[in-house]
C-alpha cells in the first residue's frame, strides 16, 4: 500500500507517524510513504495547490492520503480523484473541521478530543471518529540522558509549552478597543472559567450583542463555506487562549515561589518561546527541540506539569503522551479523556485547583518511590495501548469500514 503523506515541516510527530506507517504491513506488504510538501496558509481553497496535489495523486496512485489536522483543499482533491483522505486532528481549536467539505465521501476524520467527536457524532457524521494521541516508546526508550543532560534539563518541576503570550494573543489586540463594560464582562468570564477544571462555559456566555462588539474591535468572521459560529471563533481562538495565558503564567509563578520558599534545590524550569517570562524560583530555559531535547526534560525532571489549552474540551493533550511515553511523572489538570484510559494516582496525578496543585507538588517531591511507581505504570500503559503503531492499525481498521 502507498500513502501520500501531507508533510508540513514544523508539525510534531511527523517522524513517529511515518515510521509507524512504514512498519505497517497491508496484505503482507510493507507500506510505502511518499511525502507531499504542504504549507499551511489558512486558506480553505487554493486552485494551484489543489491542482498540484491532484497531479501527485495521479502520479503516485496512493491507497490513501494522510495528514495531521484537516485541510479542505486536500479533501476536495481526494474527492475529485476518488482516493481516501485520512486526517487526524491533534490541534483544538481546528476551525477547518467545520468546512462544508467534511461531507465529502472520501473523508475519514479522527479527532483526539472526545468533546469534538460527540459534537459531530451528535449531528449524524459517520466519518468522524475518536482517536487519542500516542507516543513512540521505541524512540523514547533509546534516549538515555547522561549527566550533562540531567544537569541541564533536570528540575524538581518542569513545564514545556507555549505561554500564549506571544504572537497568537488576539485578546490583547482586541481589548483596548472595547468599551469598559464589555471588557470588564469578558474579564469576569475569564476569571470565572479559571476556577473550573474539566468544563468550559465561555462560549455559552457570549451573546449576539457581545459578539458584535468584539467583532467591531477584532474583525473575526466565519468562513462563507463553513458552519462554524462566531461564538466558536471568539471563545476558542481568542478568549480560551487568553485564559490559558493567564492560567499558565500565574500557576508557574506560584510554583516557583513555593519551591523557592521550601528550598527545593532544583526548582522550576520553564521551556517556552517567551524569553521575557520571569518569576521568583523559576528559570526560563527557552525552547527545546521536540525530538532531541524534550524527552530529556521528561526523563530528568521529578515532576512534569501539563496545563491544558482551555479550548481542549475533554481530550488528552499530546504533551501528556509525550511525558508518560518517556517514562516521566505526569501531574496534569483534570481532563475527562484521561480517565478513559488511565487511573489517577496510579498512572498519573491530576490537580483540581491551584491550592491542590501546590499541595501535590510538595507531597510527590517528598515521595520519590511513589512518584517512580506512578511514572512506571503510566509508561507501561502507553507502551501497551497507545503507540503510533497501534494507532495506525486502528486507523486502517476504521478506514476499511468507512
Amino acid at each position: 500500500m502507498k500513502i501520500l503523506y501531507i508533510y508540513i515541516e514544523d508539525y510534531l510527530c511527523n517522524s513517529d507517524m511515518i515510521r509507524a506507517f512504514k512498519r505497517f504491513a497491508y496484505g503482507g506488504r510493507r507500506t510505502e510513504v511518499v511525502r507531499f510538501p504542504f504549507t499551511v496558509s489558512g486558506k480553505w481553497h487554493d486552485a494551484a495547490l489543489q491542482d498540484s496535489l491532484e497531479k501527485a495523486i495521479e502520479q503516485e496512485i496512493p491507497g490513501m492520503v494522510f495528514s495531521f489536522n484537516y485541510f479542505p483543499i486536500v479533501s476536495d482533491a481526494c474527492e475529485r480523484k476518488g482516493v481516501r483522505y485520512v486526517s487526524w486532528l491533534y490541534d483544538n481549536p481546528q476551525v477547518s473541521i467545520y468546512s462544508c467539505t467534511l461531507i465529502n465521501k472520501c473523508n475519514s476524520v479522527f479527532v483526539f478530543d472526545h468533546g469534538i467527536y460527540e459534537e459531530f457524532a451528535g449531528q449524524g457524521f459517520k466519518n468522524v471518529h475518536y482517536l487519542p494521541m500516542a507516543a513512540d516508546t521505541e524512540r523514547l526508550d533509546a534516549m538515555k540522558p547522561g549527566a550533562r543532560e540531567m544537569e541541564k534539563f533536570g528540575a524538581d518541576v518542569s513545564f514545556v509549552g507555549s505561554l500564549y503570550t506571544e504572537e497568537h494573543n488576539l485578546y490583547d489586540r482586541m481589548a483596548p478597543k472595547l468599551d469598559p463594560y464589555t471588557r470588564g464582562y469578558l474579564e469576569g468570564i475569564m476569571r470565572a472559567q479559571l476556577q473550573v477544571q474539566g468544563g468550559n462555559f465561555v462560549r455559552d456566555c457570549l451573546s449576539d450583542e457581545l459578539i458584535r462588539k468584539m467583532q467591531a474591535a477584532l474583525p473575526l468572521y466565519p468562513h462563507g463555506d463553513g458552519v462554524e459560529s462566531a461564538a466558536y471563533l471568539f471563545s476558542d481562538y481568542v478568549l480560551d487562549r487568553k485564559i490559558t495565558a493567564i492560567d499558565r503564567t500565574e500557576i508557574l509563578r506560584l510554583i516557583g515561589t513555593q519551591l523557592q520558599e521550601k528550598d527545593f534545590p532544583h526548582g522550576l524550569k520553564v521551556f517556552t518561546r517567551d524569553l521575557s517570562f520571569t518569576g521568583a524560583g523559576l528559570v526560563n530555559m527557552g525552547t527545546v527541540d521536540y525530538y532531541r531535547e524534550m524527552p530529556c526534560v521528561f526523563k530528568s525532571s521529578a515532576i512534569n506539569l501539563n496545563i491544558s489549552l482551555r479550548s481542549i474540551q475533554k481530550g488528552i493533550p499530546l504533551r501528556c503522551f509525550d511525558i508518560m511515553g518517556a517514562g516521566g511523572f505526569l501531574l496534569s489538570n483534570y481532563q475527562d479523556d484521561l480517565l478513559y484510559f488511565f487511573e489517577p494516582d496510579q498512572d498519573f496525578v491530576f490537580y483540581e485547583s491551584r491550592q491542590d496543585l501546590l499541595h501535590k507538588i510538595q507531597i510527590y517531591l517528598g515521595d520519590p518511590d511513589r512518584r517512580r511507581r506512578i511514572a512506571e505504570n503510566g509508561y507501561r500503559k502507553i507502551k501497551e495501548n497507545h503507540t503510533f503503531d497501534i494507532r495506525v492499525q486502528q486507523i486502517m481498521d476504521q478506514m476499511l469500514k468507512d
